[in-house]
């Protein structure tokens, strides 16, 4: 282009200039439009029914029932759970290493999910992974938890996650011992220990 080039509109189409108007309506917009979080519904809880096993806090097996799942919004499973529970099973964080209340704990029982209480895992399938995470090589009840893949992070991971309320508990994998071969890798901010009498 030449110093003195004519105009930029005698190169733009007329039927351009007609449409700029409404175009720049929608950035303005868009551009205030507020950001309002997704409730849980919206991420994967979608209130369909789902079947359980029950357990007693002694880890005895009840029976099996259909529930409803549990669906709440961020701003009430907040109000429920502490800052690092909440940052853990409903924002899928992980806590470090060698720092949750249960990762050696030896004790006879069941673990249920901290958001909703349903059983998840239990004592007898609990092993020492060196991981400094709680380690099971399987969930009390293969109805009562599920998985996904996880691509965070920049890998694939499965992630568990708690059937009744859709809670983040950790991710299984492949290197865990017999029977299964599966490392149940869970949180133990995700869990409530229930101390078999």
């Amino acid at each position: 282009m030449g110093l003195f080039s004519p105009p930029l509109s005698s190169h733009i189409p007329r039927r351009a200039f007609l449409f700029m108007p409404f175009a720049f309506a929608g950035l303005v917009a868009l551009s205030s439009r507020k950001e309002h979080p997704l409730p849980d519904a919206a991420k994967g809880g979608s209130g369909s029914k789902v079947k359980l096993i029950i357990f007693s806090d002694n880890n005895e097996r009840k029976g099996t029932v259909e529930v409803s799942k549990i669906v709440k919004t961020g701003a009430e499973w907040q109000r429920q759970l502490s800052a690092e529970e909440f940052a853990v099973a409903r924002k899928k964080g992980t806590e470090r290493a060698f720092t949750g209340r249960y990762w050696n704990n030896h004790e006879a029982g069941l673990y249920r999910c901290v958001c909703c209480g349903n059983a998840v895992f239990g004592s007898d399938e609990k092993f020492d992974s060196g991981t400094g995470w709680p380690s099971f090589w399987a969930p009390v009840a293969e109805e009562n938890v599920s998985t996904q893949t996880d691509t965070s992070l920049f890998m694939k991971r499965v992630e568990v996650l708690c059937s009744k309320c859709d809670a983040h508990l950790g991710h299984v994998f492949e290197d865990g011992p017999a029977p299964t071969g599966l490392r149940y890798c869970i949180n133990s901010v995700s869990l409530r220990f229930m101390p078999r009498e």
